[in-house]
């Protein structure tokens, strides 16, 4: 029997569901995955019995309560989002909270909880920082992440790529900046710290950074395809 990997996906939930659903007859309480799969199985049914998406997310909601599971479950499932094939098509199914209102009395002592500290964190503190301006020349969005090496993002961002050369966005590590198409945003950059040894990307130092020759790795770039912004002249 051949089964596809949406079919192959829904016997894991199933199987997953039909332990947990064991366990709790025994009086067990279920921890995160068990309680998923439990109420996403009950979504997926509703929704193959053709019930209303309004419906499908009330009765979800209603599947299991803080006291059928382990404690910090609620704070760590957070919201449930599951594609669901209705008669009509598949229909991602939201489901808030679904193990009723998060505590914020206990939400700091759930397994895998955010702890905020009291005080303002102030990121890549001491780094010397820079600002420039950078626009989008395609017609689609471009993001670019915290950690990738500025110089070599994607070649549709027109900028000053010799003063990028060697920096990072000045942003908190995983997140990203968007331009939408056209937009032109002024970012700051920070230097590569570490080693100062860049490798990947696209492939244009593959090496120290600080001994690179600037000159000739710009050139490559612009060779290659990479939008450039010359700074204006002094004059």
């Amino acid at each position: 029997m051949r089964l596809t990997a949406k079919e192959l996906n829904r016997l894991t939930i199933f199987t997953l569901a039909e332990l947990a659903r064991r366990r709790w007859a025994r009086g067990r309480k279920l921890n995160a995955p068990e309680a998923t799969a439990v109420i996403c199985d009950e979504i997926l049914e509703m929704a193959w019995d053709g019930l209303p998406l309004s419906e499908v997310i009330s009765r979800a909601q209603a599947v299991l309560s803080r006291a059928d599971v382990m404690a910090g479950v609620p704070e760590i499932i957070g919201d449930i989002e599951i594609d669901a094939l209705f008669p009509s098509g598949t229909t991602l199914v939201v489901v808030e909270n679904p193990l009723g209102p998060l505590s914020d009395e206990r939400g700091h002592e759930a397994p895998g909880s955010i702890v905020y500290g009291r005080e303002p964190v102030s990121i890549n503190a001491g780094r010397a920082a820079a600002e420039i301006d950078v626009v989008n020349l395609s017609e689609a969005p471009i993001e670019v992440t915290s950690h990738h090496h500025f110089f070599e993002v994607n070649r549709r961002l027109s900028f000053d790529r010799r003063a990028a050369l060697g920096t990072r966005l000045d942003i908190p590590a995983g997140t990203t900046v968007r331009w939408e198409p056209g937009e032109r945003r002024r970012v700051g950059l920070i230097p590569l710290a570490g080693a100062r040894e860049v490798w990947g990307f696209g492939g244009l130092i593959d090496g120290p950074i600080d001994s690179a020759d600037a000159t000739e790795i710009l050139n490559e770039a612009i060779h290659r395809g990479y939008a450039n912004e010359e700074p204006p002249s002094a004059e």
